[in-house]
């Protein structure tokens, strides 16, 4: 009887890890830091995406470059920069999802190359997350961004929403706000009509 009951609980806990791991290995990690901020905007191609919050990637810079005929300007894009750090939003996505988001941002066109990036969340935690990087980066860091590489008034609105909706710290908030468009409207986008909170109303 005793025997019978401990291949019982054997069977049982084997079983049990065997779903844990196979749960865990489903999902993977995605840290956002342009327009997939805004969860209306990552649900469009990634609806299992759920937000985990905010992250840093520290020896990283946000830059701009790479005119996007659909946004009408320039994304973003991560650029290593020993002295900066970029915020963001983390996402756990289901693997069914990955290639919805590789397409998204650009990967089969060879406009953005996903690589593995170590995040900090605001408790301390370290987690390892897929990011995307543009393979045409910026070569040298302009401050402010020139005309040609600056991102339209439509993208800066959907990172400044999403931003706002992940609740990152006011200072990069400050220095999002601070970011010169190009001028250019861009698409009428679905959350276009809601405006994004600036500084000053923090």
């Amino acid at each position: 009887m005793l025997v019978t009951m401990q291949i019982t609980w054997l069977l049982f806990y084997t079983l049990f890890f065997s779903i844990v791991t196979a749960n865990n290995m489903s999902k993977f990690m995605y840290f956002a830091y342009g327009s997939n901020m805004l969860a209306e905007r990552i649900h469009i191609k990634n609806p299992t995406a759920i937000r985990i919050g905010a992250g840093k990637l520290n020896g990283y810079r946000l830059d701009f470059n790479e005119f996007s005929n659909f946004w009408d300007g320039c994304p973003s894009t991560v650029v290593p920069d020993s002295e900066e750090h970029v915020w963001g939003t983390l996402w756990q996505l289901n693997t069914s999802d990955l290639s919805n988001l590789d397409k998204q941002e650009g990967v089969d066109i060879k406009m953005y190359l996903p690589f593995e990036v170590n995040i900090v969340t605001p408790n301390s935690d370290n987690i390892l997350s897929r990011c995307y990087k543009l393979v045409n980066q910026p070569l040298v860091k302009q401050i402010p961004l020139p005309l040609d590489r600056r991102p339209s008034k439509a993208y800066l609105e959907t990172i400044l929403l999403g931003a706002n909706e992940t609740g990152l710290p006011s200072d990069y908030l400050q220095f999002l706000n601070e970011i010169l468009d190009n001028g250019k409207d861009g698409p009428k986008m679905p959350w276009s009509k809601r405006e994004p909170l600036k500084i000053t109303e923090l």
